[in-house]
């Protein structure tokens, strides 16, 4: 407890005559040596009080809550929230509770885990002592998440406090204790009364945590999975028919995704991952001569993008648009990489990848999962020949993200003719003879080509 501001919160609730404790994630963090700068105190009185008695000495902003008896201090880089000590009690259809004034071991019992239940005093006869009624610090020796009352209670009262436990667990690389664990099970259907927001915010922390594989497999084995991602859900199991098997595309896209966390902190990097297969359901069929095929599924799989990212809550912008940018185009390096690299073809990907290649190739090399050392080693030489032919051919011709010299309105002008299909024919003809290496992607060759093809088609210039 080294930072200053504690001390004063000492002298102002002694001052104030009212016990304050320092609870929750800043403690834990604490004992876990992470960073931490959410400070949350609690006030055996009044939280609010306290709050603007140390805005005042320190001459910083309150913000006040009085809905929710809560107030905000933001001062030295840090955050510190004041609350009154309170219990809670719940009705059965919200996660909104009833709340009244309450000691100290109150508030810590309404608290989700026991490890986010432990407290340090900050009155100056007790400062700094740790009150840990429900033994957190042991579990948080062990690596356990543990309700500290009743776990069936716990989550019926606010289901959002599963997602939390798999959050955690995720994060932490903790174990979520038995009986715990087997309470989210009986009450998973209860996060439908959860909003898709709130969802979504614990949905994405356990995406950026170290290892998110272990939280999407803790979400499929408790059943909630299937409740808030149904989608992913369906990428489970393995089917047989003869000789031929298909993987189970549940555990290879979460390989995927901690393949592409070891490379990328990159959220939506992550959520491409997540994504890249799951078309591959609607498009699986069985060909008795080759075993099990998913034609198309990228092109399948993008076009639900949009429809889990409105139903997940994401948002509906430019991330969107990248994820499935990459869902769409995810096949096209390996495709590349299993036959003779062209000119043309690597053009190709520089031109519809643009800015966003360097993360499809992570996907992509995210994406080979195979057990068969050789085969692993044989497609990320294949790669490292990719990059290296967009190296150069970038380098050379100026492909990423271009736009072709010659424009619609340039040909509209220099013929003396409205927007029609042919304007589209020789653009379009244009941008394909600068890809396939046929004219230097420069305006005097592409001027050149517009004139014979508008000669072919019976166009003459105006004037």
């Amino acid at each position: 407890m080294t930072n200053p501001i504690f001390r004063r919160i000492s002298r102002l609730a002694d001052e104030q005559g009212v016990r304050a404790f320092v609870v929750g994630g800043y403690v834990r963090d604490h004992y876990l040596r992470r960073p931490s700068t959410d400070i949350d105190v609690v006030v055996v009185g009044s939280g609010i009080a306290l709050a603007e008695a140390l805005g005042r000495e320190l001459k910083a902003k309150v913000s006040v809550f009085k809905t929710f008896g809560t107030a905000m201090v933001r001062a030295g880089g840090v955050e510190v929230e004041f609350v009154g000590a309170r219990r809670e009690s719940y009705t059965r259809d919200s996660r909104k509770p009833e709340v009244e004034p309450g000691t100290l071991e109150d508030d810590q019992r309404r608290r989700d885990f026991t490890i986010n239940a432990m407290a340090w005093s900050l009155n100056e006869a007790t400062f700094g002592e740790l009150v840990d009624p429900f033994d957190g610090m042991s579990d948080l020796e062990e690596c356990i998440i543990r309700t500290p009352c009743d776990p069936d209670i716990t989550f019926s009262d606010d289901p959002l406090r599963m997602m939390r436990a798999v959050r955690f667990a995720s994060q932490l690389g903790f174990t979520i204790e038995e009986e715990t664990f087997e309470a989210i099970r009986r009450n998973a259907e209860r996060i439908r009364i959860v909003s898709r927001e709130r969802i979504a915010t614990e949905l994405n922390k356990i995406v950026l945590s170290p290892v998110p594989s272990m939280g999407f497999e803790l979400l499929e084995l408790t059943g909630l999975l299937k409740l808030i991602f149904p989608e992913l859900h369906n990428l489970k199991g393995v089917e047989k028919r003869g000789k031929h098997a298909h993987k189970d595309n549940f555990f290879h896209t979460l390989k995927v995704l901690d393949n592409v966390s070891r490379r990328s902190d990159d959220l939506w990097l992550r959520w491409a991952a997540i994504l890249h297969d799951i078309g591959k359901p609607q498009t699986k069929a069985y060909d008795p001569r080759i075993g099990w095929t998913f034609h198309g599924h990228e092109v399948v799989g993008s076009k639900m993008v949009p429809g889990i990212f409105r139903q997940l809550k994401l948002p509906l912008n430019e991330h969107m648009k990248f994820v499935q940018k990459l869902v769409f185009l995810h096949l096209r390096p390996i495709i590349l990489s299993e036959d003779l690299v062209t000119d043309s073809a690597v053009r190709r990907l520089l031109f519809e990848a643009g800015d966003d290649v360097e993360a499809l190739m992570t996907l992509c090399e995210a994406d080979i999962t195979s057990g068969i050392d050789a085969k692993v080693k044989r497609y990320l030489a294949n790669f490292e020949l990719v990059r290296r032919k967009m190296k150069d051919l970038e380098e050379r011709d100026r492909i990423r993200n271009f736009q072709p010299p010659i424009t619609g309105e340039l040909i509209m002008e220099t013929y003396g003719i409205g927007p029609c299909r042919v304007i589209g024919d020789i653009k379009e003809v244009i941008k394909n003879a600068i890809l396939d290496g046929e004219i230097p992607n420069e305006y005097d060759a592409a001027y050149g080509l517009m004139e014979r093809l508008a000669a072919e088609r019976g166009l003459t210039k105006k004037g």
